[in-house]
């Protein structure tokens, strides 16, 4: 009796926990019993028969070429192969003398007849795959278009059935804010960033601690903000989900991680690192520890900037801090004006115009799609502007959904009233991961001439007057710039 491999094989590993895999070795017996042939071994396979280099096919090809079987008995042609390359390597088997049968298939491959008909029945199966691989492309662009992600949900969010939108983890998801903050601070390293998680609780969905990979395709993932990016074929899309960040956040991140050079892993917390410039030649000034002290210095050699001291550059800070706190008298007129403006503010102008905005933008993409199908402009280009175009809408969407609501931008700009009077005496009584907040949020520039320390504050801090005007509804061309540093500003002294 000759001895013949039985192979089998399902698309999907699901597949192959069902009874796909023991029909069609039931088929094989029975075809091997009817013609007195022996299976001598079993090959199964868990692939895609549209991927090249199916290892277990791999491993029966080179089995067969060793003469440890007569053949190979296949329950059906399109389970051998459904790509030529495939098909051509059963095809030498048969050309080398090795006998090839299929169950489902009465086929003499050995005469002319029954191997044209193989080959058609390939070509078949062939262009099965292909069709089947356009609809799944249609079916996923169709998701990506409504803002749904057809894939499996990233680390922070969970998946929620077909046709809905990832849901927020309330476990992992506040571990993956943590990660964009701590890294957007500037004290971490990649590495110390990983430990730093690590040690914090965040694990994978299998509980297992997060690799470096992980954390640096998160870090890279704009999902988090709330856009969908598909990498192979650099395409952008405006997702539904619930964003975990902000977009300044990541692009923000993004920013420090292309600074390769300042990847470092930092063995001591300086309040102040990398937070003030030398004055001279514009490097940013390091810590370091010496004899116990922290002393802030340039690091470009023979620059004639001298170090300073961190807490003295504490003490400066807080001097300036001081300077601008806000005075009795100021208080109660900004307090009046407050309540006087929010007494005849209107959000339904706003409202309208922005919405005509979108509107014209949502006319704008349609035109560009019709300049792309007519061949007026190229890919590139079309990517090019469509991303900005989703950029401003939304811009757009987010300024209209801050506007909505009058009582909330009431009590927007008497926190600003708060923060604006209490910034000094916050700062005095912070912890030192928070007085470098404040003064990020607080000055626009701190550099170092020789000994001399130079601060200066941000607008917004300077024009308290200007700025209170523009929560309350007037004009102003830096509007939406400056609540981001305002709401900056309250979230780190948590008002």
């Amino acid at each position: 009796m000759k001895n013949y491999f039985g192979y089998t094989r399902v698309s999907t590993v699901k597949q192959g926990d069902g009874v796909s895999l023991e029909a069609q070795q039931d088929a094989i017996r029975a075809y091997a019993q009817k013609q007195g042939l022996k299976v001598s071994a079993w090959f199964e396979e868990k692939e895609t028969a549209a991927k090249r280099g199916r290892p277990v096919f791999n491993k029966v090809l080179a089995s067969l070429r060793d003469g440890e079987a007569e053949g190979v008995i296949i329950h059906k042609i399109d389970r051998s192969a459904r790509n030529f390359s495939d098909w051509a390597l059963i095809g030498e088997l048969i050309d080398s003398g090795i006998d090839v049968r299929f169950a489902h298939e009465s086929l003499d491959l050995r005469s002319r007849g029954g191997r044209l008909t193989a080959d058609i029945q390939a070509v078949i199966a062939a262009d099965y795959v292909r069709n089947l691989r356009e609809e799944c492309i249609k079916g996923i662009e169709g998701r990506l278009k409504q803002g749904l992600y057809p894939f499996n949900a990233p680390i922070g969010y969970l998946d929620c059935g077909p046709g809905k939108a990832k849901a927020t983890d309330p476990e992992r998801a506040p571990y993956v804010r943590q990660a964009f903050e701590l890294y957007a601070s500037g004290e971490f390293s990649i590495l110390g960033l990983l430990q730093e998680l690590n040690a914090r609780g965040l694990r994978t969905r299998r509980g297992g601690p997060i690799s470096k990979g992980c954390l640096e395709n998160m870090l890279d993932n704009p999902f988090y903000h709330g856009v969908i990016h598909i990498k192979r074929r650099d395409r952008t899309f405006a997702g539904i989900h619930e964003p975990l960040i902000s977009k300044a956040l990541f692009d923000k991140v993004q920013t420090l991680k292309s600074d390769r050079c300042n990847k470092k892993h930092v063995r001591h917390r300086v309040i102040f690192r990398r937070l003030a410039k030398c004055g001279l030649c514009d490097s940013t000034l390091y810590g370091e520890v010496q004899k116990g002290r922290v002393y802030m210095r340039c690091h470009t050699r023979d620059c004639p900037t001298t170090t300073v001291r961190e807490e003295h550059l504490d003490a400066k800070i807080g001097v300036a801090l001081k300077s601008l706190k806000l005075s009795t008298f100021d208080e109660t007129r900004l307090q009046k004006r407050l309540e006087k403006d929010f007494k005849r503010r209107s959000h339904l102008s706003d409202q309208k115009a922005i919405k005509l905005q979108i509107v014209n933008i949502a006319r704008r993409e349609d035109r560009l799609m019709e300049a792309l199908i007519d061949g007026l402009i190229d890919k590139n280009a079309f990517k090019e502007r469509s991303a900005r175009l989703l950029e401003e809408r939304e811009r757009l969407e987010n300024l209209i959904s801050e506007i909505g609501n009058v009582a909330k931008e009431k009590a927007l700009a008497e926190k600003f009233l708060e923060l604006a009077k209490n910034l000094y005496f916050a700062y005095q009584i912070s912890d030192p991961s928070r007085k470098r907040r404040i003064a990020e949020i607080a000055f626009s520039n701190l550099s170092l001439k020789g000994k001399n320390l130079v601060i200066t504050p941000q607008k917004w801090c300077l024009e308290v007057d200007q700025t209170l005007k523009m929560l309350c509804g007037a004009p102003h061309r830096d509007t939406l710039r400056t609540r981001e540093q305002i709401a900056a500003a309250l979230e780190a002294l948590d008002l």
